[in-house]
């Protein structure tokens, strides 16, 4: 929301400084984004006159000017066309910055003629289009005043931030009720600030408008001003739309954008000679469609509220009106319309087109209810000042929502129970009254609500508004009482878990990336799609709810490769979200990994960069499952990880067969591709809520006792079926004897001369600890005969 300091006093009555108003804004809880004031970057221009212009000896298109700036003649060469003797202009000193491209005007030669400045386009000076020729003032402008006192552009421009509830301050004189409250001045009444427009001497009925969807549009009020002059709107009109960033365009579209911003009340005016007959705020027909002020065209769906006649629709109900009946120059009869729109059936139709508007933004945040007949009046004087003409009797069709709401039980003693603020019952007074609120005091108070207030609906919210405007840094700093002694670990079971595998991800290299939760639909497309879209994304790149990590990571590691990375290791912990079989969200914590680019680089040793590979990516996973408190030994790979993953190069890990703790391996080539990877690319996802948490967790590790007797190691071949996964025949291996054996591993491979066809050769390590004495020769070849018979049972067979 933005509005000039000039705009604000308007309405605000205060002696208050710039600062002291943008320190209030702020403490009331309307946050300033900026503050611009157009004087500033205009400081180095002046009101000056063309003494003389001659040819300039050495171009053709350009003259040699005899300029005065107040300080006397100063020769500056010019190429506009309009450069002229007895012209009266706009001057950039020597030192002045050009606002339109930032450059520094200094005494320089041009074509060899010495140039002491410039003569300015409105262009340049960011004050229009215009760049034709430089700007031409009356011929009585005082020379040598700063342009920007001249031009009366010395008025700074506040932006603040309105969020959603405060409706209210969608127009200029709400925010101004807000800073009255606080105390910097008072709200000037209304009929003060419109009290020098003509009244209104209507002559015949009021024109033929009614509503037929009360559901969208409970009540429309209108009036018809026959015998308007449209043009252009007066200088400080457009002055102060061009300040806020509105272009002006004729009077009458200006009034309204004037009465919308400065009052919080949107309008919308129509050449009645475009019209067939009346009109009616219906809901819109499937396939209807419409030309907008936009431009767009817009087809509707049903259940849409639309203003139309009797022929076509001529507006979007609330959001933006037709382009085919929009005031033009030549107009002479317009219908004023002053409508109530509800913000439920705004807000779904605005979405659905994905069309945006300074109306649809208050509309859908609910205007005042009760300034109709007002808003309309106000429009219709300033139609009258400005363009002229006969207005008609208004017409009321529908009754709007604008009953007084009441709070009961009120009580001033509330403030310091919810907000631990003291203020006295005067004061909270005095500042409800202040914000339009009606109260009734005695042992409690009875409260009515402004119409303009949608946002209050409990006491709560009465303490909120008291506090607010005596200002929350007066909340007194209470600390909270603490228990004695030491206090008792408050993280969770699967925050302890979190908490581990970020740090031993991080101890590992891995980089930690942090992700939007929402992705794109191409980007969840290779994943299938995702379970949740979203109805009103922020954007369309933020439209789905990721149902994976990688594609996050993926992106990523994209924006790391296109800035020359060549080891790309990132982590991210977050969640991802399904949707149930009882259609609720699912949400899964999850740990992603992506690995990319090169493991190791080319150097005199290793010859050529070596790329990441699956057994890279799986020594990851099983290194932070571990250090996440899962029981790696006991861990289970069994079959692939999914269509995202290289046929044959990926592999899940789980505690049992339905247990899934992580999917891991070489990514799709394709999915590579979609995201413009070149090369190899690992990935892995770890469900950290489907690691078991212990019975009893605790922060100190157990003590370690090392073994008394050497560890010894035994070696085994067998010969298995080639499709036999590896890890089922060294699980069998360790289990063997768990007294015994306290770690078995896979350390060769081999298939080829030897070895039958349909097999392979897989060969492992036993390890076997000794506890009080050593092994003896008969108890290592009853282990030896465990291990061949459990891995007998595998399929396997001992090689000779």
């Amino acid at each position: 929301m933005k509005f000039t300091l000039s705009w604000l006093k308007d309405h605000l009555d205060t002696s208050a400084s710039l600062e002291e108003i943008l320190r209030a804004l702020n403490d009331i809880g309307l946050e300033v984004e900026g503050v611009e004031n157009p004087a500033e970057k205009l400081d180095g221009f002046r009101v000056a006159k063309v003494l003389t212009a001659a040819p300039h000896p050495q171009a053709d298109k350009l003259q040699v000017l005899s300029v005065d700036a107040g300080d006397g003649p100063l020769q500056v060469v010019c190429g506009a066309p309009n450069a002229r003797a007895g012209l009266v202009g706009v001057f950039g000193l020597p030192g002045a910055t050009v606002p339109a491209n930032g450059m520094v005007l200094r005494v320089a030669a041009i074509r060899g003629v010495e140039s002491n400045g410039m003569m300015c386009s409105t262009r340049e000076l960011e004050l229009g289009e215009d760049h034709e020729g430089i700007i031409e003032l009356p011929a009585d402008a005082p020379i040598g005043t700063r342009f920007a006192d001249y031009a009366q552009l010395d008025d700074p421009v506040i932006e603040v931030s309105v969020t959603p509830n405060r409706q209210d301050c969608m127009g200029v004189r709400g925010i101004a009720r807000d800073l009255a409250a606080k105390g910097l001045g008072t709200l000037r009444p209304l009929d003060d600030i419109i009290g020098q427009l003509p009244a209104i001497d209507a002559q015949g009925a009021g024109p033929d408008v009614r509503t037929d969807d009360v559901d969208g549009c409970p009540a429309f009020y209108a009036r018809a001003v026959r015998g308007v002059r449209n043009g252009a709107s007066p200088e400080w009109l457009q002055r102060r739309l061009k300040a806020i960033g509105q272009k002006p365009i004729s009077a009458l579209v200006d009034i309204t954008n004037f009465v919308m911003i400065g009052l919080g009340r949107p309008l919308h005016v129509y050449d009645m000679a475009r019209l067939d007959g009346g009109l009616v705020a219906r809901k819109a027909k499937a396939g209807e469609q419409v030309l907008a002020l936009n431009g767009k065209t817009y087809t509707l769906a049903e259940g849409m509220t639309v203003i139309a006649d009797a022929s076509a629709v001529h507006d979007i109900g609330g959001i933006m009106g037709g382009e085919h009946s929009g005031a033009q120059e030549s107009t002479t009869d317009v219908l004023i319309e002053c409508a109530y729109f509800t913000p439920e059936s705004i807000a779904r139709t605005g979405q659905a087109l994905s069309l945006t508007s300074d109306a649809r933004q208050r509309f859908e945040r609910g205007v005042d209810p009760a300034f109709l007949d007002e808003g309309l009046d106000i429009a219709t004087r300033l139609v009258l000042a400005l363009c002229g003409g006969t207005p008609t009797q208004a017409t009321r069709a529908g009754t709007p929502p604008a009953e007084p709401r009441v709070i009961e039980g009120y009580r001033p003693d509330m403030v310091d129970a919810l907000a631990g603020m003291t203020v006295r019952a005067e004061r909270q007074q005095a500042i409800l009254a202040a914000l339009g609120f009606t109260v009734e005091a005695g042992a409690s108070w009875r409260i009515t609500i402004p119409t303009w207030r949608r946002d209050i609906h409990g006491t709560a919210d009465i303490v909120e508004e008291a506090v607010r405007i005596e200002g929350l840094d007066n909340v007194p700093s209470v600390p909270l009482p603490r228990t004695p002694g030491v206090a008792r670990p408050t993280a969770t079971p699967l925050q302890l878990i979190e908490r581990r595998a970020r740090r031993a991800a991080a101890a590992r290299g891995l980089n930690e990336a942090i992700n939007w939760s929402f992705i794109s639909e191409s980007e969840a497309a290779p994943f299938g799609g995702g379970d949740w879209t979203l109805a009103n994304p922020i954007s369309e790149d933020m439209k789905v709810m990721r149902p994976t990590l990688l594609a996050g990571l993926l992106s990523a590691a994209r924006r790391n490769a296109d800035r020359g990375a060549s080891s790309i290791r990132l982590f991210e912990i977050g969640r991802r979200y399904f949707r149930a079989d009882d259609g609720s969200s699912d949400e899964k914590l999850t740990l992603g990994i992506l690995m990319a680019g090169e493991k190791s680089p080319r150097g005199w040793q290793g010859g050529k960069a070596r790329p990441f590979d699956a057994f890279d990516i799986k020594a990851e996973v099983i290194a932070l499952l571990a250090a996440a408190g899962a029981p790696a030994g006991r861990l289970q790979m069994m079959g692939e990880a999914g269509d995202a993953y290289h046929p044959g190069q990926s592999g899940t890990l789980r505690l049992g067969p339905k247990n899934v703790l992580a999917a891991y391996g070489v990514l799709h080539p394709r999915l590579a591709r979609a995201f413009d990877l070149d090369g190899t690319v690992v990935a892995a996802e770890i469900q950290l809520d489907a690691i078991p948490v212990p019975k009893k967790s605790s922060f100190m590790r157990t003590a370690y006792a090392p073994p008394a007797l050497q560890a010894v190691t035994r070696d085994f071949a067998f010969l298995v079926p080639a499709d036999l996964e590896a890890d089922a025949l060294v699980r069998a291996v360790r289990g063997a004897d768990k007294n015994a054996i306290v770690d078995a591993r896979l350390f060769d491979l081999f298939a080829g001369q030897g070895v039958p066809e349909g097999q392979k050769s897989l060969a492992v390590e036993v390890t076997l600890q000794p506890g009080e004495k050593s092994f003896t020769d008969e108890e290592l070849k009853a282990i030896a005969d465990r291990v061949v018979a459990a891995a007998t049972k595998q399929g396997a067979t001992l090689r000779g």
